[in-house]
């Protein structure tokens, strides 16, 4: 099959949405935007985006996908939303053939969810999250159907889902099905609590695994409300990152072998796995980590400072010559004495004190103003940017963050770039998300071997 060809126009047609899927996302669909809701971004600013495309990094998108790290590998992906399928994302990025397969009849949710755009079937979400895809449509609930998946899995080498456990199963997809269809199928199943223990069966969504996995407790001040811990659904991404890892483990060790496996990620897991030492902690001590606000119980000042222009800054002093060195941005070297706070000890005595201090000090200078003092002396300060001032930033322009892609029906849109970075063998992004059901005839023609007229005949049972 030749890649990078599209053939099916997408589906006009919805579907009822079910909650067999795991991690969903937590941001409630928003209205499209218009130049009124863009910030600082004026739209006479938009001719500013083709520098975007022309930047080094963001011209890399058109590689040969031959020469791709991944070129070769086939993935199948068959989830929703974002859990699981953005493991699929980031080896597409690097040259993986995805095949997105998705229910004949609205496909995948996540088309839904998030800002509308002028195409009936994408999103802003799914135009960026789906992107390197191939839509295939499949109805898994059809016997032909799953005897149709079965022929694609057998031609592939990696399967994405992120459904209840037991759910592909139900399906006669279970794995002792897939394995006989392909010895060496590696299998990525992402799941809000995992394939195996008492809650295995619960629905999992990055919000209720944010606060499973203990990150929510962490979020906010003390004594007060938790709070989100940011409006992305990270649990998501995470549980995805560490899918791919699996999957790259599982294709090496299929290289040694011919063997396929299973990996199995509880999006809970994820999170509770980056939560660094509150483990330890209080397996050792009985320790148990509290909100801490916008600060940090192990190092101050370290947090975040509103500047007289009413923007912030955060500042990161985790040792005595870091604050000695905000000490010298602030005029006041004495504060590092070993006499007032040049000890850590002593600082964090006198937090309330020191972080008084570094309050009114911000406070009384613009941020661009601290920004500058902060920098001169070599004192770990950032900006809190907002979108617009990432847009603007002249860093991220400089390392390619920004990519203007041209999307299908929509137009040029600005999505994240690929991350990382590999010298030689660079990722790339050949399309957004894709139109529904886009390459299901090729894929059926040219892979499978299926007849015009069999495809025909599936189209009009609703099979695919």
């Amino acid at each position: 099959m030749a890649k990078g060809t599209r053939s099916a126009k997408p589906v006009n047609q919805t579907t009822p949405e079910t909650d067999s899927t795991e991690g969903s996302g937590e941001t409630p669909p928003t209205p499209v935007a218009d130049s009124s809701s863009m910030g600082d971004m004026g739209q006479e600013q938009f001719p500013a985006f083709p520098s975007f495309a022309e930047a080094p990094f963001a011209e890399r998108s058109s590689e040969n996908p031959d020469r791709m790290p991944l070129s070769g590998i086939r993935v199948i992906d068959v989830g929703n939303f974002l859990a699981g399928p953005y493991a699929a994302s980031i080896l597409g990025e690097f040259g993986a053939e995805v095949l997105k397969v998705e229910h004949p009849i609205g496909g995948d949710p996540m088309r839904r969810f998030g800002t509308p755009t002028t195409r009936h079937d994408a999103t802003l979400a799914w135009l960026s999250e789906a992107r390197n895809r191939k839509s295939v449509t499949i109805d898994l609930h059809q016997r032909e159907g799953v005897e149709l998946f079965l022929k694609l899995v057998a031609k592939s080498d990696v399967l994405i889902e992120n459904f209840r456990p037991g759910t592909m199963e139900e399906w006669g997809l279970g794995w002792d099905v897939l394995r006989e269809a392909n010895p060496g199928l590696v299998m990525l199943r992402v799941s809000g609590y995992g394939q195996t223990g008492p809650y295995r069966r619960r629905s999992g969504f990055a919000h209720i695994a944010h606060a499973f996995g203990g990150l929510s407790y962490l979020a906010g001040f003390p004594g007060e409300t938790p709070v989100l811990p940011g409006t992305a659904p990270l649990g998501d991404y995470m549980a995805s990152l560490f899918g791919a890892i699996g999957i790259l483990l599982a294709l090496r060790h299929k290289e040694k072998t011919g063997r396929g496996q299973v990996i199995d990620v509880g999006i809970y897991e994820a999170v509770f796995r980056v939560l660094d030492e509150i483990a330890p902690a209080y397996g050792l001590f009985g320790k148990i980590r509290e909100r801490e606000g916008s600060g940090s119980f192990v190092a101050v000042p370290h947090g975040h400072f509103r500047t007289k222009d009413d923007k912030w800054v955060a500042i990161a002093c985790t040792t005595d010559k870091m604050f000695e060195r905000l000490a010298e941005a602030m005029e006041r070297p004495e504060l590092a004495s070993p006499a007032l706070y040049g000890d850590q000890r002593k600082r964090l005595a006198a937090r309330d004190t020191v972080n008084q201090i570094t309050i009114e000090w911000v406070g009384s200078l613009t941020r661009d103003e601290v920004m500058q003092r902060c920098l001169e002396k070599e004192v770990p300060v950032g900006p809190l940017n907002s979108i617009a001032d990432i847009f603007n930033d002249e860093h991220f322009h400089a390392r390619g963050n920004l990519a203007c892609v041209e999307a299908e029906g929509v137009g040029k849109v600005v999505v994240p770039n690929v991350v990382p970075t590999l010298s030689r063998t660079p990722g790339r992004i050949t399309n957004l998300g894709p139109p529904l059901g886009n390459a299901t005839y090729e894929v059926f023609r040219e892979l499978l071997n299926i007849s015009a007229d069999e495809i025909k005949h599936l189209r009009s049972r609703k099979i695919i």
